[in-house]
């Protein structure tokens, strides 16, 4: 009988290998991509299929992709295991994954789940304790099969039923890569991606803007994540929020995301980066976006400027000394 497996697959070298392992002994497998705010290029959710895309076909598997919603955004902010360093919360996140392949594997008659995980590579969610949890927690004791790191990991129901030859598994552990691109060239896969940025939710400095939406967002949507890798954020009032471009790629890009109700910014007598105001817009509020606006322009300091405020097509002019200064950039700034 010929078994089957979903498999969670980023595209990455780890995951290819997974997948890879299970080929050679025969194991049918169907690659699992989830796409989320976190990752992929900004605004464009889309953009993440293209590398996983291109890796499942090299490796003649079915790719399944998921586009995580509201449910896994409102998860992240309260996990039940709590965060990493950032807002990582890379275990529930996992077990988010997990429970994800179980449903898939239901619906395509797969005996298993596969990942690609090496233990001792990340330090929250790749430790033994917490593989153990992922795997428990989302219901695939015993069924979840970590090729690279098999060795070092109580056997799997696949292992013990004589599926998938134990012997034939890894024993990689650590953060080093040499042991995975020795096997990449043993088991024939000549092009693989180079390691790239993971996920934005463990980036330190990504942290603030993430707390911040969960502060002051009620109903989560992923644009609101989406739109923190464009721009600079400033908070300017619990419902409102301005973003300002840094350069004219992401002016366009903003210019190309406005919703009805929110507010486009410019300056009209220079070069001027396009200001995005979402939530309420008060005058006040309006204001104080315009004069952080100027300040990332070339407007004469203490000068009186024009700024075109723009609200579902109406286009209004109104003058905004240029004052704006560090402390007040400091007092919004995410």
């Amino acid at each position: 009988m010929t078994r089957s497996a979903i498999a969670l697959f980023s595209g990455g070298l780890d995951s290819m290998l997974a997948i890879r392992m299970m080929q050679v002994q025969g194991i049918q497998v169907r690659a699992l991509h989830f796409v989320s705010p976190f990752f992929g290029s900004p605004l464009d959710p889309e953009a993440g299929k293209y590398n996983a895309r291109r890796a499942a076909d090299s490796l003649g598997v079915p790719l399944s992709v998921i586009t995580l919603g509201n449910d896994y955004l409102e998860m992240l902010r309260q996990p039940r295991h709590g965060y990493g360093k950032a807002v990582n919360p890379c275990v529930d996140c996992h077990t988010w994954f997990f429970r994800v392949a179980r449903e898939l594997m239901a619906e395509h008659g797969a005996s298993f789940a596969v990942s690609g995980e090496v233990l001792g590579q990340r330090p929250m969610s790749q430790r033994r304790d917490n593989l153990l949890v992922v795997e428990r927690e989302s219901g695939l004791e015993g069924l979840l099969l970590r090729p690279l790191s098999a060795q070092l990991l109580p056997p799997t129901i696949p292992e013990r039923e004589g599926w998938v030859d134990r012997e034939l598994l890894g024993a990689i552990q650590g953060r080093s890569r040499k042991e995975q691109m020795r096997l990449a060239k043993e088991l024939g896969l000549p092009e693989y991606p180079t390691p790239a940025g993971g996920c934005l939710l463990t980036e330190l400095s990504y942290a603030p803007k993430v707390r911040d939406i969960f502060t002051h967002t009620e109903q989560l949507q992923p644009r609101d994540f989406q739109l923190l890798r464009v721009g600079r954020h400033f908070r300017l009032g619990p419902r409102t929020k301005v973003v300002i471009s840094r350069n004219e790629a992401e002016n366009l890009l903003l210019e190309g995301v406005v919703r009805p109700g929110e507010a486009t910014l410019r300056w009209l007598e220079g070069g001027s980066p396009v200001g995005l105001v979402t939530g309420e817009l008060h005058e006040e509020l309006l204001a104080t976006a315009a004069k952080l606006l100027l300040r990332y322009t070339k407007a004469e300091t203490g000068r009186e400027c024009a700024v075109q405020v723009t609200v579902d097509g109406d286009e209004r002019t109104f003058p905004v000394v240029n004052d704006c200064t560090e402390a007040l950039v400091d007092k919004f700034r995410v």
